[in-house]
């Protein structure tokens, strides 16, 4: 069995569970994150005797150091957690904005920053970060999360540069057609995205899953954004 201990915040439900799923599927040791320690347990207790869970709330950064010291060698690192926010120029509501902004890129930034003493220092640790195609595919009300998904393409360079050995990548993901978000919506809805891409299907969590993987095994890629999102918007 690997000795390798990869670390998912954000792995309560959605994509974050099932890559957590997929990581011990090959044989590595995963450390989730959500918001509720009870949750979280029960949700590494789901998963197997190799994962394991620690509370943790990345918009409040100033805890996340705390919060993480409990965690020991790290050999892949995914940025999973996400929040979904419509908040228009017009009606802007500051406290949303910047709850996202710092959930994002401040708090992506500090989990690296508190777990940089216990990252593997060579070019097979990988770090992955979630941004989204709403940073150049907006729609109204996303000014904030297309604002912030653009930063993370930002971060992920200085990261690479900073962190070198360490490989630091993104994926911007597309309309994830069977997550819980988009899964739950009314009959009819999804069809005109998948209108938009060739073959009419949408990506799925299982792509999701592939794609983080593959980044957080490669060596040979580093400070790389990649679309998961089966072509949408080409035709």
């Amino acid at each position: 069995m690997s000795e390798r201990t990869i670390v998912v915040v954000g792995a309560t439900s959605g994509i974050g569970l099932e890559l957590a799923k997929d990581i011990v599927a090959r044989g590595d040791r995963v450390i989730i994150t959500g918001r509720d320690q009870e949750r979280a347990d029960e949700v590494a207790a789901s998963i197997g005797d190799r994962a394991s869970a620690v509370a943790l709330d990345i918009s409040e950064p100033e805890a996340i150091a705390g919060r993480l010291s409990s965690v020991g060698r790290v050999h892949g690192l995914v940025l999973a957690a996400i929040e979904r926010d419509a908040n228009t120029v017009r009606d802007y509501d500051i406290a949303r904005a910047r709850r996202l902004v710092t959930l994002k890129l401040v708090g992506y930034t500090e989990v690296v920053h508190a777990l940089l003493d216990r990252l593997d220092p060579s070019r097979a640790t990988g770090i992955v970060l979630f941004g989204g195609r709403a940073k150049d595919a907006p729609y109204p009300g996303s000014t904030t999360v297309s604002t912030i998904n653009g930063g993370v393409e930002g971060l992920v360079r200085t990261l690479a540069l900073e962190l070198a050995p360490v490989r630091v990548n993104a994926i911007h993901p597309g309309i994830i057609g069977d997550s819980p978000f988009w899964a739950s919506k009314p009959e009819g809805v999804l069809d005109g995205y998948k209108g938009r891409t060739p073959g009419g299907e949408l990506a799925t969590m299982a792509d999701i899953v592939d794609a983080t993987q593959f980044l957080l095994r490669n060596q040979g890629v580093s400070g790389t954004s990649i679309y998961v999102d089966r072509g949408w918007r080409l035709t």
